[in-house]
């Protein structure tokens, strides 16, 4: 079964309560056209695109689109950059049926080779040459019956020729309940498990990011990190503030220097990183000369955030800071922009949904006393119940009753807020010893010296591991050394056995495709 739908009893539970009202993506931007049709919808580069633009542009997309007879079903691999056309295509395959399939920009052959070859795509949508890369060399090796490009088509479709003025015919529009694309997993390692999203899911969980972010037709979101990714997508992301009414900016790279004249042109009121660019973009905030006063809230996700460094950025951006735990799979959790400080720095929020089902188990899947860390599993209205095409796997990723096993470590408190301790697959086993790697982070952040950190296992033949902590200094200051760390980390009480036993400085640290910190690189090395 390519799909494992969510039971019946569930998914009427889910209708009545209103979580699921029988909305499609294609329709959600028809009605919002109607209501803001002359209101800015997208900007990017040199685009600005109404409401009424987007759903004229993404009805003539669908029209070239179904003139390939790639309609209800069909997958098609989106690989595009942030720009406004990212949203254009997929609401164009929305209109017709078509499933996205959302690859990165930094993805290469190995994974849209898989992705192409795993779906049985009918179509590869791509760019022309992004970040000195040229995308059509992948198209070469792909077997799928269309190449589709946005700029210089090469040897390939044109996306330009695809823009015709006809009304789509013949053609069945989705149900709420139907597929409505394949995101991917978020591991950092291995090949990404593909996610299908239903309509209805999928549109509950943006509906309420909106409102938890309070969300309106004054909200401008800058779309920093890559538009692809669930995080900027949902998490309330640009399909949020096109829900509210408000706009979205595709910044092309998330740095400093790209993304600050954009806060300050477009009066950007909300944005997302993940923690190794929040802390650059605080860094940078000191010497900035842009006029950062619109932005009211920056959301830090997609990894936990150490609360030494979670301390410093609203105070550096002048900004409140909401944390974002999620997963592609479905489970978002919010801290709330009215929650206390020390909930905000010190825990990655609680659930969107009252119908979200938490359950926090040892590792023989027995309850965990309340407060203490555990195996973090869900399911509710938007979590999904398998992954796509994946079968055997689904019999360990899920429980028998359909709870997700998300391999996050997890202790929850009597507020409902969630504390990451880690990934189960992250807790260093030290001669029997366990330490959260996030633990260690989070005290070595608090030194004055230390502007980034990851620690990891290392292979050991007598403890079975060690850890090993990769350090970015600060710059201009005093460089800190294996010595001086020990010492501090010693005097902040940290016990012996937690105490890197390596120490390696290094001027960046690794990252996967979205930007978080790659363990999996760190430990390889």
């Amino acid at each position: 079964m390519s799909f494992v739908p969510y039971p019946a009893d569930f998914a009427e539970r889910y209708r009545a309560a209103g979580y699921w009202r029988g909305e499609t993506f294609g329709s959600l931007l028809r009605e919002r056209a109607a209501a803001f049709g002359d209101r800015v919808a997208l900007v990017g580069g040199a685009d600005r695109w109404t409401y009424s633009e987007l759903d004229e542009r993404a009805d003539r997309l669908a029209a070239g689109f179904a003139r390939l007879s790639i309609g209800p079903g069909d997958r098609v691999v989106v690989q595009l950059p942030n720009r406004p056309a990212f949203y254009e295509v997929i609401f164009a395959l929305f209109r017709v049926g078509a499933l996205p399939v959302f690859a990165l920009p930094a993805h290469r052959s190995a994974e849209i080779g898989y992705f192409c070859a795993f779906t049985e795509a009918s179509a590869y949508v791509t760019t022309d040459v992004h970040d000195g890369f040229d995308h059509r060399e992948l198209a070469a090796v792909l077997k799928v019956p269309y190449v589709i490009v946005d700029g210089d088509p090469g040897p390939y479709i044109p996306l330009e020729s695809l823009r015709v003025s006809e009304p789509v015919t013949g053609v069945r529009p989705p149900r709420p309940g139907d597929v409505a694309f394949l995101q991917l997993s978020g591991g950092s390692t291995g090949t990404p498990k593909l996610i299908p999203r239903t309509h209805d899911d999928y549109l509950y969980s943006v509906r309420g990011s909106a409102e938890i972010c309070g969300l309106d037709a004054d909200s401008v979101y800058l779309c920093a990190l890559p538009a692809a990714h669930n995080f900027p997508l949902s998490s309330p992301g640009v399909l949020g503030v096109l829900y509210a009414g408000g706009h979205a900016v595709m910044a092309p790279r998330p740095t400093p220097d790209t993304c600050f004249p954009l806060i300050e042109r477009e009066g950007v009121t909300i944005t997302a990183l993940v923690p190794p660019l929040a802390i650059i973009w605080a860094e940078a905030a000191t010497h900035a000369t842009a006029d950062l006063s619109s932005l009211r809230v920056l959301q830090v996700g997609g990894a936990t955030f150490a609360e030494e460094a979670a301390r410093r950025v609203g105070p550096a951006l002048g900004c409140t800071l909401q944390q974002v735990f999620g997963m592609a799979e479905g489970l978002v959790n919010y801290t709330r922009l009215d929650d206390p400080a020390d909930l905000v720095v010190g825990t990655q929020g609680r659930p969107i949904s009252p119908d979200d089902e938490i359950l926090i188990v040892d590792d023989d899947d027995r309850p965990v006393a309340p407060g203490d860390p555990g195996h973090l599993l869900t399911r509710g209205p938007y979590t999904i119940r398998g992954y796509y095409r994946a079968e055997e796997h689904n019999r360990t990723a899920f429980t028998g009753d359909g709870f997700y096993r998300t391999g996050d470590i997890v202790r929850r408190l009597a507020t409902g807020h969630l504390v990451v301790v880690g990934r189960a697959k992250d807790q260093i086993n030290r001669g029997g010893e366990k330490i959260s790697a996030k633990e260690v982070e989070n005290h070595l952040l608090a030194h004055p010296t230390v502007l980034d950190t990851s620690v990891v296992a290392v292979p050991d033949d007598y403890l079975g591991e060690r850890t090993r902590a990769y350090v970015v200094p600060r710059d201009g200051g005093p460089a800190p050394t294996a010595p001086v760390l020990r010492r501090f980390l010693r005097e902040r009480g940290l016990a012996a056995y937690k105490i890197p036993d390596q120490f390696a400085f290094v001027d960046t640290l690794p990252t996967t495709a979205v930007g978080k910190i790659s363990k999996g690189d760190l430990r390889s090395r």
